[in-house]
């Protein structure tokens, strides 16, 4: 591929050091983005300057005068340093810099590995690569051709601006903290992250779409100059090219609208010469090992794996690019998995579910309805005289429990905010009234271990219903908010 002068990443003047990074100490940060500016190679190498990286420089490499320094950015999970990419360094270093981390890491306690590397790395000796998936690469200066030669792209395109959306560059000016339009962006972007089953995720998919604005390419869709879309673009310094790196769109937006976005975005960049940019990882794509292809399809009704590569795929990349997890050939790939993982959690997968299951994300409304069925066979089969005060309270909790029932299953099938508000009020108070009479009826009469485990279910149960009811409740509350704020 032809080289492109830098100059076509530097299109604004760069600012001072940004908020997103002040946690460092200004001569570290000056150190690091000359690293960054010099070697940063991967695609997700400007996500680095985010908040949750610290950097770890190569001591051996200050004797190097003149040149940038070797650094390596990551995030320290309690057990492990994941780092995001490979180090930063000349591309001949980068194995020896990298076993220098390993090895700082195993002094300080923690495995390492390096998450979302291209290949230099995870064919080093002394490491082993996982297959992650596969990023798709585009030559913005070719856009034209890449529409000529798609009808439905083109469609696209025309459905969108025919529902009136427009879409403009930003500056960096416009979206400073506390400006109107930043403002309106930070609801979209809440909005946004509201239609996610999961909860917010750190790492490499933190959403901070306006850090280091100054380097970056932003534009917004509007529709009557109300913002729908917002495309963030950051600069890949080392290849002198562009991630497209957050893509959010309003339930309100019309169809179309992010392949507008990104037709302005391949526009803008190819305008200023830049040869290479990418959409970023579509994880779990490509000819990846059989266990993560099972752990795709349970993670599936959480993450549309196949509708993010497809998304991806009709825009005609040129082609796609392997995305690799490489860590020290002596360390476990599941377990190398698994820190990855607790990367993205920011620490605790147990936090993670909890804050995931208090979003009352659909997949577990839909398994909750499910389970129901059986659990309300099981009360309605069990003894009166021993788990109930009487036939009449055993009969009202069974009666009580097919009512939730069809509640449940109405609510799976169409939203209806003030039925979801009546059921997480039932359940709320079904878990007070479980817990009541576990203590005082419950618990004197259990004997053996199935016994305790019916009892620690008939409480538990509406317990984790409610909290998943009442943020299923939250959530649809702020997806209606699409007015300005």
């Amino acid at each position: 591929m032809p080289r492109v002068s830098p100059s076509c990443l530097r299109v604004r003047p760069r600012t001072p050091t940004s908020d997103a990074s002040a946690g460092r100490s200004d001569n570290a940060e000056a150190r690091f983005r000359a690293s960054l500016r010099a070697y940063g190679r991967n695609a997700t190498s400007f996500q680095l300057l985010e908040r949750d990286f610290q950097i770890w420089f190569d001591p051996s490499d200050q004797v190097r005068a003149g040149a940038a320094p070797a650094a390596v950015a990551y995030v320290d999970t309690g057990r492990a340093w994941m780092a995001g990419g490979e180090p930063l360094a000349a591309r001949d270093d980068i194995a020896e810099v990298a076993a220098r981390f390993v090895a700082a890491a195993r002094g300080a306690g923690r495995r390492a590995a390096f998450f979302a590397t291209d290949g230099q790395l995870a064919d080093a000796p002394g490491f082993a690569r996982l297959l992650l998936g596969e990023q798709p690469i585009w030559d913005p200066t070719q856009w034209d051709d890449t529409l000529a030669s798609s009808r439905s792209l083109r469609a696209q395109l025309r459905r969108a601006r025919n529902k009136g959306v427009e879409v403009r560059q930003l500056t960096a000016d416009e979206v400073q903290d506390g400006s109107a339009m930043r403002l309106e962006l930070d609801a979209l972007v809440r909005r946004w992250q509201a239609t996610r089953a999961m909860a917010d995720m750190g790492f490499l998919v933190s959403v901070q779409p306006f850090g280091d604005a100054a380097e970056r390419l932003l534009f917004v869709a509007e529709v009557q100059d109300r913002p729908v879309a917002l495309l963030s673009m950051a600069p890949v310094y080392a290849r002198h090219g562009w991630l497209f790196e957050d893509l959010l769109r309003d339930t309100t937006a019309p169809n179309g609208t992010s392949e507008l976005l990104v037709d302005a975005g391949m526009r803008a960049a190819a305008a200023i010469g830049c040869q290479w940019a990418t959409l970023g990882l579509a994880p779990l794509s490509g000819e990846v090992s059989p266990w993560l292809v099972r752990i795709r399809w349970w993670a599936t009704p959480f993450f549309n794996f196949q509708g993010l590569r497809a998304f991806k795929a009709k825009l005609h990349p040129q082609s796609w690019e392997p995305l690799w997890l490489a860590y020290p050939a002596q360390h476990s790939p599941m377990r190398t998995l698994l820190d990855s993982l607790s990367a993205f959690a920011g620490g605790s997968m147990f936090g993670f579910g909890w804050r995931t299951l208090r979003r009352g994300p659909r997949p577990v409304l839909i398994a909750m309805t499910l389970l129901l069925v059986p659990w309300t066979a099981v009360l309605a089969l069990l003894q009166s005289p021993r788990w109930f005060p009487s036939v009449r309270t055993h009969v009202m909790w069974v009666v009580f429990d097919v009512l939730l029932l069809i509640g449940l299953a109405a609510l799976v099938r169409r939203w209806r905010d003030w039925l979801g508000v009546a059921l997480a009020a039932a359940v709320t108070l079904d878990a007070t009234l479980s817990t009541w009479q576990a203590a005082w009826w419950y618990a004197p009469r259990a004997t053996g271990v199935i016994d305790h485990l019916l009892m620690v279910l008939a409480c538990a149960g509406p317990f984790l219903a409610a909290v998943v009811l009442w943020g299923t409740v939250a959530r649809n509350r702020l997806l209606r908010a699409v007015t300005r704020p």
